[in-house]
């Protein structure tokens, strides 16, 4: 039986330390302190500043022990996870010791307790390398803190740790179950699955083993068992995620849990070559997930922690966005390196959802050391992420982590921590699919902008319709954030003006990784003027956001099959930012450009090709027509190509019977017209069509040339 315990949380600053608090598990100590010291809501101004007072402070988590033991049980402390370097201690008596954060453990306390017991959990300052620039990412490139936590452009510096994950004291007979995993093999045709079991237990245990629906397929002690005709867990959109049930049990003790079959390979993109001439070289990387025998082409988004206190995250924030992601026709996640691991209800809600998941470690944007006690922790807790998750069905590819073959990592495939991390993933999951890194070659990441300086000024319409990458991992159009939203983060002295005031720049708005992104006021200036209220401000970038992610993500799609995944930077944000790339809000509210991403990601839709976003009277409008299908059935349709112009429609093409093979694209005609001097802001090319298909964009119009540019770029 569990108990969980009523904790006390110490603070311990320059060997001295505080009054005791009250402290929540699962949690982070930080919050219950600034709770109880009064430091207010993280999220308004600059209050999430005051934490930093704490950073290099040790904590305690101290309780009396409170449970019920009957006759000859034992007792055990069980945790699913402590961040980070931390000791666990009972009557001040040591009795373990661990670095990292993803690690579950679980210790024997019986002959240590007397009744009357105080159990601690005594937890050392963060890791912060010597000699690392001060309040930098570099602070975390020698331990396996996820280094988010020490500041990036859409997440506070804000330093974190604690019992984050479930704690309890639990009761155990002398039968108790202390594993039971399964594990499968599938026939090459995918019909037949041969599953054993892997239990732990002094007396024997049943497993009965069911399908969705309940139907008992097998009971026995599940050494090794066959079925037959068996269903496949497929991904949204390509068929059910179907999982069956098992239980395993004894007189007193039971477990249970699901399964899902599939078969997953990464397959070289079609379309790619090696290299021309002498001598070869590399060729793009494969990349192509082949999911039961059919190549997918993965869309969906970058997911990262969803609160800035991790502790915090439940079971419920994250169905709301497993569902958000369902329902915008998405069928992965890449769980960034940076912010790792999520909570194991996280993997089992998208195995229930049919959600793929690529999961990286947790090593992002720094150059991690060859020595011998960073590769201690990261051994250990690698091998307990890849335990923790190889049976999941959703979990279809591990990668090292996050742009470390770069100039600002400086690693390469001989780098010992991503050699490591490969043997890791061969041991204990040598059937899903590894890479050290994202990107890799042929692949991309980038832009984060809808008009890019670096690209010469173009318009993320121009800068896709030209790109050629086996896939885009990472890119993004940012967008500010509401008003509703605003009121809780921004002072009301400086709401009235986007600047840089520090709350401004605290949540992203200014200066978050460029001096103007993310708000990105110069873009704004240079399609809709100088002068500009905030509300405004928001209304446009939403248009922007809303335009330029569809535009990519259907441009990715046209490209299939040489390119094969667009995943947008990012799905969601772990606090209320001012301005970000992000599609979904804290905690899960959709913005318009979620919107824009949902209708993109349709199964089949009618899609143009537009050269660029703002357009001018006397201009040559064109725009190539396009049948997209990523289902698993031929479509049909037909659509009437209209541009409208103020209140007149012009039309412009009827592609009468359209079809497109399952997963396969079809080019259409191409339209023009050369547009009026009307007095509009914008114009809309629609696709008028049946079946769902139909689709539409708003672009920019200017009767003259705007008289405003931003620094550098000539008009």
């Amino acid at each position: 039986m569990r108990f969980y315990q009523k904790w006390t949380g110490i603070r311990i600053s320059d060997g001295k330390k505080s009054e005791e608090f009250c402290a929540f598990v699962p949690g982070n100590i930080q919050y219950d302190y600034g709770k109880y010291v009064g430091f207010g809501d993280p999220m308004y101004g600059e209050n999430c500043k005051k934490y930093e007072a704490l950073e290099n402070d040790s904590w305690a988590y101290v309780t009396r022990l409170s449970y019920e033991r009957k006759g000859s049980e034992s007792v055990w402390f069980v945790s699913e996870g402590v961040d980070y370097k931390y000791d666990v201690l009972i009557n001040n008596e040591k009795i373990y010791s661990y670095e990292g954060m993803f690690k579950p453990f679980e210790l024997d306390v019986t002959d240590l307790i007397t009744g009357d017991d105080e159990l601690c959990v005594f937890i050392y300052p963060h890791p912060k390398r010597e000699g690392a620039a001060e309040g930098h990412r570099d602070q975390a490139d020698a331990s396996c803190k996820p280094p988010v936590c020490y500041g990036w452009d859409w997440n506070p510096r804000l330093l974190i740790s604690g019992m984050w994950q479930e704690a309890y004291i639990e009761t155990r007979t002398a039968d108790y179950i202390f594993k039971c995993e399964p594990s499968y093999s599938l026939n090459e045709a995918m019909d037949r699955a041969t599953v054993s079991f892997d239990i732990e237990c002094s007396t024997g245990c049943k497993v009965n083993f069911y399908d969705a629906e309940d139907n008992l397929l097998y009971s026995g002690d599940g050494k090794s068992f066959e079925l037959e005709n068996i269903k496949l867990w497929w991904c949204n959109g390509q068929g059910e995620p179907y999982l069956y049930k098992w239980t395993v049990e004894n007189a007193v003790n039971k477990k249970s849990g699901t399964l899902g079959f599939r078969k997953v390979r990464l397959l070289r993109n079609i379309g790619t070559h090696d290299p021309a001439g002498f001598p070869k070289s590399r060729y793009p990387a494969p990349f192509t997930i082949e999911l039961n025998g059919r190549r997918i082409f993965m869309k969906g988004s970058n997911f990262v922690n969803p609160d800035i206190f991790w502790g915090h995250i439940d079971e419920k924030r994250y169905e709301e966005l497993v569902d958000l992601a369902v329902n915008a026709n998405m069928n992965i996640f890449r769980l960034w390196g940076g912010a790792s691991f999520c909570k194991k209800e996280f993997y089992d809600i998208c195995d229930k959802k049919g959600i793929m998941v690529w999961q990286e470690f947790m090593l992002a944007c720094n150059s991690y050391p060859n020595d011998d006690g960073y590769l201690s922790v990261l051994e250990s807790e690698a091998a307990a992420m890849i335990k923790a998750l190889r049976l999941h069905a959703s979990v279809v590819l591990w990668s090292g982590g996050n742009e470390l073959f770069n100039s600002w990592s400086g690693m390469s495939d001989q780098s010992l921590p991503l050699r490591l991390l490969g043997s890791l993933c061969y041991t204990y999951d040598k059937h899903t699919p590894y890479i050290m890194t994202s990107p890799l070659e042929g692949m991309g990441h980038g832009g984060y902008k809808f008009l890019d300086e670096r690209e010469e000024w173009r318009d993320v319409l121009q800068i896709f319709r030209s790109a050629s990458c086996t896939a885009y991992t990472e890119f993004g159009v940012p967008s500010i954030t509401s008003y509703e939203s605003l009121k809780k983060i921004i002072p009301s002295e400086d709401i009235s003006e986007i600047t840089e005031a520090p709350s401004w720049k605290l949540h992203h708005a200014i200066g978050a990784w460029r001096p103007e992104s993310h708000a990105c006021l110069e873009t704004l200036k240079r399609y809709f003027g100088k002068e500009g209220t905030v509300e405004e401000r928001i209304k446009q970038s939403e248009w922007l956001q809303s335009e330029g992610l569809k535009a990519i993500f259907e441009e990715a799609r046209r490209q299939w099959p040489k390119c094969s995944a667009a995943l947008n930077w990012c799905f969601n944000e772990p606090w209320i930012t001012a301005a970000n790339l992000s599609i979904v809000r804290y905690p899960a509210v959709p913005t318009p450009g979620y919107f824009a991403v949902k209708n993109a990601l349709r199964p089949s839709l009618f899609s143009a090709r537009i050269p660029r976003f703002d357009w001018r009277s006397g201009d040559r409008f064109t725009a190539e027509i396009w049948l997209l299908n990523d289902s698993n059935k031929e479509i049909f349709g037909s659509v009437e190509v209209i541009l409208l112009i103020g209140d007149k429609e012009v039309p412009l093409l009827k592609w009468e019977n359209a079809t497109a093979d399952a997963r396969t694209n079809t080019e259409g005609a191409s339209v023009c017209c050369t547009l009026p001097a009307v007095d509009v802001d914008s114009i809309t090319l629609i696709l008028k069509a049946d079946n769902g298909m139909e689709n539409e964009y708003k672009l920019l119009y200017e009767r003259k040339k705007t008289v405003y540019a931003p620094k550098g770029m000539n008009m």
